[in-house]
């Protein structure tokens, strides 16, 4: 599994071999749609056919009317020309739209996918690896396949089309100037194969550096806040700096061959125009082509401008090359993370669904999130329904992993961790995780209205819900004075609202969903004391009815609780109540002695001060 996640963001790598393969797995995308993109095939093809009509007319126009200062019939010639054109003009419309519409249905039902992928895939895949990579699978290379269905593919069979129907007008106007034109074409190959194989390795740099680019971005926006609070700024700036300049280079660096090959192209081009005004300036001194026929202006006019046509299809042809193979690599990341197994989901006949009792039971569960660095070792404890638990100790003595793995956000390495004598990997996911609600240190709040923060589109809450779960931990106070109430718009992460006035939301949340188990980590850290003393009824009403896991540093906050837990280093040292605990004089003993010490120091200070 390790091997697989390291390919799906190690871009050096993806590079450097293409599986092909994955180019067939793209056509079931196109399945639904797959009369729509037929007919704008059909459309392309009898598009560039038509385009490759242009010089004829510029041959009978010359020979047949200008030539001979012929006006007999010159406007409906005009007119047909017109209409030609005219008719192509409208078939091109309405291929960019049938061809833009299947290729954003395309990429609509895949971004689709990934983002549900990327939902039910396990926590653990998150702790790994950065949100601006996860990204870029979402955008860049998502777009690279949009690219691929909208201008790759169909274009590529266009270019074919419109390269053959000039080889058999120019043979059909005048063989001997036909391979004159067509010498140029080994020199055209060469020059796009040296620009395909070198543009390769410049687009593969610049997706690498775009994905550093999107991960740095997302990682110190996201940070802002510190960033400009430890005067950081200058740092992040010269890191920025730096990843963005590489970017430029990378960017550049392709430009480069495009400086190259396109003058190199038209220079190519040029050779075979001059080729051709040589062999027709011999060809009128002997006055006869090979056919025994003159050859005309008008014929070579039509065959320059054949050669321009010429070159332009074949120059094309390496572009969408190039769009082939960004196309495929990035399928290969996609595809990759898409067949990427979900580790933690529901085994596929479930013992246990529905509403929980709310018996927890521990038995002798050991964890590690790397190899075997243990975060908890050999924890065993039992939670009776109803019953109010606190989990504190020092930080990383794994109070929260507790909860992780009780939630099955991770699975255990050792041991079985059982809800109402149901193993937790035996429970249908949905169901048990429906049975909790959780109340984080760090809140986060989506963009949305206060009361969709609440309910989180759940339509069983209704509006009295909402606003009776805000009442209940005093939320409502500071809503409804604002201007809008419940109907606040809320920005980004919470942005406008106090670290306190979210927490009030997220416990709001958390009560709306009436849960049988309820899991408070650091829950009341950043409520004031007033705050606190006010919620404190409403929380100990409510889990009278529920069990109820707290984690905590602030003791005071949990000295009502039935059970208290006390972690040292992974290890669960000591159980009981908190006049229990203070009687053992050992490690809840020391910790309470360690806060209110503090305290009582404070206190004396002040006092002596006053």
């Amino acid at each position: 599994m390790s091997e697989e996640l390291k390919r799906i963001h190690e871009e050096e790598l993806t590079g450097k071999h293409y599986d092909f393969r994955n180019a067939k797995r793209l056509l079931k995308y196109l399945k639904p749609y797959w009369k729509t993109a037929v007919l704008s095939l059909f459309i392309t093809l009898f598009l560039n056919f038509l385009g490759s009509l242009q010089p004829l007319f510029t041959k009978f126009a010359v020979d047949d009317f200008i030539i001979p200062k012929r006006t007999e019939g010159v406007w409906l010639f005009a007119l047909a020309f017109f209409g030609l054109f005219l008719f192509r003009f409208l078939l091109q419309y309405f291929q960019e739209i049938l061809l833009n519409i299947v290729g954003q249905k395309v990429m609509f039902d895949l971004r689709t996918e990934i983002f549900t992928k990327l939902q039910n895939q396990e926590i653990a895949y998150y702790d790994k690896y950065p949100v601006g990579r996860i990204i870029t699978r979402l955008t860049s290379d998502v777009d690279a396949l949009n690219e691929l269905f909208t201008s790759g593919v169909v274009d590529v069979l266009g270019d074919l089309v419109i390269i053959f129907a000039i080889i058999g007008w120019l043979f059909w106007l005048d063989w001997q100037l036909a391979v004159v034109s067509l010498v140029i074409v080994p020199l055209l190959f060469i020059a796009t194969n040296w620009f395909r194989k070198n543009a390769r390795v410049g687009f593969d740099k610049v997706r690498v550096r775009m994905a550093r680019l999107n991960a740095f971005l997302q990682e110190h926006l996201s940070g802002a806040q510190i960033v400009q609070l430890f005067n950081a700024t200058e740092i992040a700036q010269r890191k920025f700096h730096q990843v963005n300049d590489d970017y430029r280079k990378a960017n550049i660096e392709t430009i480069y061959y495009y400086a190259v090959f396109y003058p190199l192209v038209d220079f190519i081009g040029a050779f075979g125009i001059a080729s051709l005004i040589f062999f027709f300036g011999f060809s009128t001194l002997s006055l006869f082509s090979a056919s025994g026929e003159a050859i005309t202006i008008g014929t070579l006019a039509a065959f320059i401008q054949y050669s321009g046509l010429l070159f332009q299809p074949i120059r094309d042809l390496s572009d969408r090359f190039n769009v082939f193979q960004a196309a495929v690599v990035a399928s290969h990341r996609i595809f990759v993370l898409l067949d990427l197994p979900v580790q933690i989901q529901s085994p596929k006949k479930p013992k246990k669904t529905g509403k929980a009792v709310g018996r927890i039971e521990f038995q002798n569960v050991w964890f590690a999130y790397k190899g075997e660095e243990w975060v908890l070792k050999d924890v065993s404890f039992r939670v009776e329904p109803g019953e109010s638990v606190a989990l504190v100790g020092a930080t990383g003595s794994g109070k929260t992993t507790v909860t992780n793995l009780l939630m099955r956000f991770y699975d255990v390495k050792r041991g079985r961790i059982l809800v109402d004598g149901v193993d937790v990997r035996e429970w249908d996911l949905k169901s048990l995780r429906q049975n909790f609600a959780v109340v984080l240190q760090d809140v986060f709040l989506f963009s949305g209205t206060i009361e969709d923060n609440v309910r989180l589109g759940n339509k069983q809450i209704d509006d009295e819900k909402v606003r009776w779960a805000c009442r209940e931990v005093q939320a409502d106070d500071f809503i409804s004075k604002l201007e809008r109430g419940y109907k606040t718009e809320v920005k980004e992460r919470g942005a406008g609202l106090s670290v306190g006035q979210k927490q009030l939301i997220s416990f709001a949340r958390a009560l709306a969903f009436d849960p049988k188990i309820l899991v408070l980590d650091e829950a009341t850290s950043s409520i004031d004391t007033e705050t606190e003393q006010l919620i404190q009824k409403a929380i100990q009403r409510l889990m009278k009815e529920r069990t109820s896991l707290i984690i905590a540093h602030r003791l005071s906050t949990i000295q009502n609780c039935d059970k208290i837990l006390v972690f040292h280093h992974g290890e669960l040292q000591e159980v009981g109540t908190h006049q229990e605990l203070l009687a053992k004089r050992g490690i809840y003993w020391r910790l309470y002695q360690l806060q209110y010490a503090d305290r009582a120091n404070v206190d004396v200070a002040f006092s002596q001060k006053k």
